[in-house]
């Protein structure tokens, strides 16, 4: 199994914070976003690489990064070659090119690079393993007014996802997809007919929504806290919760 982190975003909702540094390297809690999500992957023995996809403008601040962080799994640093979000490539593009750049032939676990979480990745390997079939992680944000601002999923008794609804404007549901995801080898090469089939699509969501719709994909539900890094508020509250951790 290999692990793709998604950090080539801009985050320009964030600057100034972000001019200069990659949102998953701010810190929280006194260390960055992307440590407190590498701690829970280096856990997973399953896993055997991880890959972090960045862009042209903050590759060498990742680079420096690395030299300090000392890990028990292989960590490679790569940059999709965008210089702004402009021309970002998107979650779904730069899951793209990393599978063509490491030529990945098996499970992918892939995460977003803002993505703070307190559940255990190794229960959602062992759904994953127990399903035998791609997962998703899920959240109930308990607000159908929050429930506007994310992925909607729609499951059935199974935990099967039998529906997908990006930021409806009314919610059928309150279970939010957050960035995290386990596909096995076999849907992840669906990834390139969902590309052709849409031409470029950006989030996540689009995926989800055109695998589930062919196949079977199921959703964990975990209870712990979640934050969506996406803006100064979050930042601030995020660094609040886990400071007192």
């Amino acid at each position: 199994m290999k692990c793709i982190i998604l950090a080539a975003g801009y985050a320009t909702r964030l600057y100034p914070l972000t001019k200069d540094t990659p949102k998953p390297l701010l810190k929280v809690a006194g260390k960055p976003i992307l440590e407190h999500i590498l701690s829970k992957v280096e856990k997973i023995d399953a896993i055997r690489e991880i890959t972090i996809v960045t862009n042209d403008k903050f590759h060498a601040r990742f680079l420096e990064w690395k030299k300090d962080y000392a890990s028990n799994k292989k960590i490679e640093i790569l940059s999709d070659g965008t210089k702004s979000n402009n021309d970002r490539l998107g979650a779904i593009g730069d899951i793209h090119f990393v599978l063509k750049a490491k030529n990945i032939d098996e499970d992918v676990l892939v995460i977003g690079g803002d993505n703070l979480f307190e559940f255990s990745l190794a229960r959602l390997a062992q759904f994953f393993k127990e399903k035998g079939k791609s997962v998703v992680a899920l959240v109930d944000v308990k607000s159908r007014e929050l429930a506007k601002k994310y992925g909607i999923v729609g499951l059935d008794t199974k935990q099967r996802i039998v529906a997908f609804w990006e930021k409806p404007e009314k919610p059928e549901s309150t279970l939010a997809s957050t960035a995290c995801y386990l596909f096995s080898k076999e849907d992840i090469e669906e990834l390139e007919r969902c590309i052709q089939e849409h031409h470029q699509p950006d989030n996540l969501g689009d995926f989800i929504k055109f695998l589930s719709e062919k196949k079977p994909v199921y959703g964990f539900v975990f209870t712990e806290r979640w934050f969506d890094i996406g803006d100064h508020q979050q930042l601030k509250e995020a660094d609040s919760v886990w400071g007192q951790k």
